[in-house]
């Protein structure tokens, strides 16, 4: 069975003020998108990584790994217009049957414990979405804008990586895109499966603010492995 990793890097920097995109923003002196990429490299020397970048962002990609002499193999794959296509490009470059996780490239905190029992529970269930529970209280409005208490017990937060048999993902990319994908699980669910919840890390947050940033920063100080 062939381990897949199609790593999804398309931000813009815009929400932090930056006009580097922050999957190259400097975190611990080397970009966020290269600690990203590491998580997995180190869970499976034999790992196939799969690196989806606008293409306009690419030679700055190219670039910025002989600056810093990243050499993890990694395959490069231009983005699309939306994630859904960003993320098809990728599938399109799997080429044997295992187990395929899609993560953010701005996720550098992913725990290898979650990355373990996520790729070990898609292989026994076809699906693996890391979920962390709400420590916060929950409102949802509705059409009216009428704000309505929900019981936090029952709400979770998704993470990525996202892990499924490849069969099923793949199969799952090939119906049209549709507003209502908000991630790769409701793909799946769209096409008729259902998804398998597992436990994610709290520290696993996508980096889009500053203040992420720096509780990167702080994060990465505690890493081991």
């Amino acid at each position: 069975m062939k381990y897949y990793a199609v790593i999804v890097a398309g931000g813009s920097g815009k929400r932090m003020g930056s006009e580097i995109p922050k999957q190259f923003l400097p975190l611990q002196s080397r970009p966020v998108l290269m600690h990203t990429i590491e998580r997995f490299a180190k869970y499976r020397p034999d790992m196939n990584i799969i690196v989806v970048l606008p293409a306009h962002q690419i030679d700055r990609w190219e670039s910025l790994c002989k600056e810093h002499n990243f050499t993890i193999e990694h395959k490069i794959v231009h983005g699309g217009n939306t994630r859904f296509d960003s993320v098809k490009n990728g599938l399109n470059h799997i080429e044997d049957d295992g187990v395929v996780a899609i993560h953010d490239g701005v996720r550098p905190l992913v725990s290898r414990q979650t990355i373990n029992r996520t790729y070990i529970e898609a292989a026994a269930y076809g699906s693996a979405i890391p979920v962390t529970d709400s420590t916060q209280s929950v409102r949802i409005i509705d059409d009216g804008g009428i704000s309505h208490a929900v019981n936090r017990s029952s709400v979770v937060l998704v993470q990525t990586p996202q892990v499924f048999k490849t069969s099923l993902i793949l199969s799952a990319y090939e119906q049209p895109y549709s507003d209502m994908f908000t991630d790769d699980a409701s793909v799946v669910e769209a096409a008729g499966a259902h998804v398998h919840l597992t436990h994610g890390n709290i520290e696993n947050v996508k980096i889009t603010t500053k203040d992420d940033m720096l509780y990167a920063e702080a994060v990465m100080q505690l890493i081991v492995d």
